[in-house]
């Protein structure tokens, strides 16, 4: 009988290992595969900047445990709109539980104390978890010491910045999964005339996408500076 919880999520299918450029990240995707056949860490914290693929190495992870016949469960926190505290009953329970943004709960003592009991239950039972933040675990405002020792307990992980030739690849993968063509050219004029960092070229590709399919046109330097000037 499959457990049921007070939240569920759908799975991104947009969000596989197979719709992420590992450029750079190749040895952190190999971390959670090993994680997830359970072979490897038992926890992985992953922090960095916004935009950097930490959501979606989650569902990525997520999917693959699925896969593998897993009961997998994943929750992005947001402090402007938490659950209740009944959320975490059963957790313990999975086998892999992802957490996004667990530094939107820092400070909350309820929710702290709520998570760390979960923590040492799934702990307990040698499940397997994957957060992530944008900031490292230990500059996190955490009040609890113990949450803070165990957020510290496993793998840290940084996504670092793409260099400029990885973020144009990252953005030709991406653009393909959408069924968008990209050339090498296009991609290092965007990167050099309107978005410079991810965040902004995913927004931007989510633009471009909607324009060719309106338009019927492939993307090319001249139809790009049409769409970005009209």
């Amino acid at each position: 009988m499959s457990l049921q919880f007070p939240l569920q999520f759908e799975f991104q299918a947009n969000k596989g290992f197979d719709s992420f450029y590992p450029g750079s990240y190749s040895e952190i995707i190999e971390e959670l595969h090993q994680l997830i056949s359970g072979e490897g860490e038992r926890q992985i914290f992953l922090y960095g900047d916004e935009g950097y693929g930490k959501s979606h190495l989650l569902q990525a992870s997520c999917q693959l445990a699925h896969q593998k016949g897993m009961n997998p469960f994943y929750y992005p926190f947001d402090k402007r709109k938490l659950p209740t505290l009944d959320m975490f009953e059963g957790l313990e329970q999975v086998k892999l539980v992802c957490f996004d943004d667990v530094d939107e709960i820092a400070g909350l003592l309820d929710w702290e104390q709520a998570f760390l009991n979960f923590f040492q239950q799934h702990l307990e039972n040698n499940h397997r978890l994957i957060l992530t933040a944008q900031i490292h675990p230990d500059d996190i405002d955490i009040k609890l010491p113990d949450l803070k020792r165990h957020l510290l307990n496993g793998l840290v992980l940084k996504l670092k910045p793409l260099a400029d030739e990885e973020s144009v690849s990252a953005l030709i993968c991406k653009a393909s999964h959408m069924g968008l063509t990209i050339t090498p050219k296009v991609g290092h004029f965007l990167l050099s005339h309107y978005a410079s960092d991810l965040p902004s070229l995913w927004i931007l590709l989510e633009q471009l996408d909607k324009a060719t399919l309106s338009a019927q046109r492939k993307l090319t330097i001249p139809f790009l500076k049409k769409i970005m000037e009209g």
